[in-house]
């Protein structure tokens, strides 16, 4: 390919609606360009990169006998409201765009296929002796992001692949668990990227098992929590710990302290010298559903903790598993109050024994409290806590002297934080990466073929719900992920295996026939070995042509320049080392080995796999 049939045009200033790296470089190198906000055209070199990572995918795929369809992206509402998604993922803040057709019917752009393939598995999967099998598809998908942002890292539009697998018994399905995520892991280290497989939520997914998989990078939106050891790492939101010791209150009758103004921990900490871990504070919210009254909830936290939404989501969602899917938690104000016709609360002195009559009169709400206590909570045995009364808290309180009102079952609901102690292991520490959620595998059990009827029959003659995996890599994200790891100062670094090119030979002055003919011939020869080329033929000066070169990122350049005289060019590998001043007649063969090599390099014996 010849650079000035390329549709490369390249960018010198910051684009001013980059806020992250790889965003920036993918602008400025001429890989994206954005059509609205959160959707962007892929031009010839990116498109060219993700051809390379899908191919990726693809072998790796057929390494562990998974089989290529391709799904409808419209999706009917009917297949969503069987399995109890479609309100969740269309209301309030939902991801899924949604529309009618002419005749009124709900349709969705599909933001995953759950639902459709296990529909399908329903027609197709009637024996035993069909399975397992594994179905995958890579594919354009949608989510209607509230605020996207980073290019293609929270896109409206991206490229998934996504796969899903019918199985007879869990046995089998945690078998095809594992050997996708020993095909993930070969996928990524393929492409190059060093990925952190962490221990994740299942999210809106569901299932009972999941595992992230995360592209270390600074500008990562996720928080990983990780023993040194690497024995332990989950997403923050996953993840599970040891809270810091809380410090004792010294014994003493329960009796009321007064507080006026003091409604915050740290208020009560200065006035009084409590350390917040002897503190209960109460957090009183609201959780709608997708069916059904709202539900107030009042949560009992450790005041030096902090509340992590997905648990409390999580522990919503099985607690209020009659009225749908969660659709919103928010902090109930005094203002929604008293447009429910509710006495006024005492906020900054509320406690865990707040009695459901408050809420008794409500004229939407259920008319009880939802009470959830973390286990750092539940675990003092005297605090501070408020007394349900304006400027007027307990100290020395208990569970007990609370009543039944307030004692309620204990539940991880805290996040966990670096320099926790590992639940596993006490004498290790979690430490802090922040990371690129590139790929997601889940267990998803029986919830989707129970809820669309994809039964089979065993070889027993009984009829039985199917056991189902799901497997998904953000391929077009992933791609951005490795120019946000791999980057430097003068632009992208890609690896030889996912590169839109592999070496790019620049003239320095096209002017110069020996040049030009000494650039013609090492490119027809490049391309005879299979070496994948790009020749820069444009009629630029030669510090533009380097700038643009580490710009876009191959791995090799050939620069023809004053020593094309002679015979000579000047080989630069893109991720370091000094530059090689080689035959031009032998520059061929040599590129060709290092190119070999260095997509070699990008496999491991011991994870198998070919480049």
């Amino acid at each position: 390919m010849r650079s000035s049939r390329l549709l490369l045009v390249t960018l010198r200033d910051e684009p001013a609606e980059a806020e992250i790296v790889s965003h920036r470089l993918l602008l400025r190198a001429g890989f994206i360009r954005r059509v609205s906000a959160g959707v962007y055209a892929y031009l010839p070199l990116m498109w060219r990169v993700l051809r390379k990572v899908s191919a990726i995918v693809r072998q790796e795929m057929e390494t562990i006998g998974a089989l290529e369809a391709l799904l409808p992206q419209l999706q009917p509402a009917e297949l969503w409201q069987r399995s109890g998604r479609w309100a969740g993922y269309t209301a309030g803040e939902g991801i899924m765009f949604h529309l009618q057709d002419r005749q009124g019917r709900e349709m969705g752009l599909g933001p995953t296929h759950e639902e459709v393939v296990t529909a399908l598995a329903a027609d197709l999967l009637r024996s035993y002796r069909q399975l397992p099998v594994c179905v995958y598809q890579i594919q354009s998908k949608f989510r209607d992001e509230i605020r996207p942002r980073f290019g293609l890292m929270r896109a409206r539009e991206f490229i998934m692949k996504d796969g899903y697998s019918f199985h007879a018994d869990e046995a089998c399905l945690r078998r095809a668990y594992a050997e996708m995520d020993g095909a993930y892991r070969r996928i990524f280290q393929r492409c190059g990227l060093r990925a952190v497989a962490v221990e994740a939520d299942s999210g809106a997914i569901g299932g009972s098992a999941s595992q992230e998989f995360m592209v270390t990078a600074e500008a990562g939106e996720d928080l990983i929590l990780a023993t040194p050891d690497g024995r332990y790492a989950a997403n923050q939101e996953r993840a599970v710990s040891l809270a810091p010791e809380a410090v004792p209150l010294p014994p003493q009758p329960c009796r009321e302290l007064s507080t006026p103004g003091q409604e915050t921990i740290d208020d009560l900490c200065e006035a009084h010298g409590f350390h917040p871990s002897q503190i209960v504070k109460v957090l009183l919210l609201l959780a709608r559903f997708a069916e059904g009254a709202p539900q107030p909830v009042l949560v009992s936290l450790r005041g030096d903790q902090q509340l992590n939404a997905v648990k409390l989501a999580n522990a919503l969602q099985a607690r209020v598993n009659d009225r749908g899917a969660l659709l919103q938690v928010m902090p109930i104000e005094a203002e929604a109050l008293g447009k429910e016709d509710l006495e006024p609360l005492p906020f900054g002195s509320l406690g865990p024994h707040l009695e459901d009559d408050q809420f008794a009169g409500a004229r939407s709400w259920t008319p009880r409290l939802l009470r959830l206590t973390d286990a750092t909570a539940s675990a003092l045995p005297s605090f501070v806590c408020g007394a349900n009364r304006p400027g007027v808290h307990l100290v020395g309180a208990t569970w007990q002297e609370l009543g039944p009102t307030a004692a309620t079952e204990a539940l991880d609901l805290r996040e966990a934080q670096a320099g926790d102690r590992c639940v596993a292991d006490p004498s290790q520490r979690l430490e802090a990466a922040r990371g690129i959620e590139v790929g997601h595998i889940f267990q998803l059990g029986r919830k989707y073929s129970e809820a669309l009827g994809a039964t089979f029959t065993t070889e027993q003659g009984e009829e039985q719900a199917l056991w189902m995996g799901c497997y998904g890599i953000g391929v077009s994200r992933l791609a951005q992920a490795a120019v946000e790891q791999l980057h430097d100062a003068q632009g992208i670094r890609w690896p030889v295996s996912i590169a839109p090119f592999e070496v790019i030979i620049v003239i320095a002055n096209i002017q110069d026939a020996t040049q030009v003919t000494v650039a013609e011939a090492l490119y027809e020869n490049l391309r005879g070995l299979g070496v994948e080329t790009l020749l820069d033929d444009r009629p630029e000066r030669a510090g533009v042509k380097f700038k643009d070169a580490d710009l876009v990122g191959i791995p090799f350049r050939v620069v023809v320049g004053r020593g094309a005289a002679a015979g000579e060019v000047e080989v630069v590998c893109r991720h370091g080392g000094d530059p090689e001043t080689l035959a031009a007649a032998a520059a061929g063969d040599w590129l060709r080995e290092r190119v070999r090599r260095e997509r070699s390099g990008l496999l491991d014996d011991s994870l198998g796999g070919d480049p």
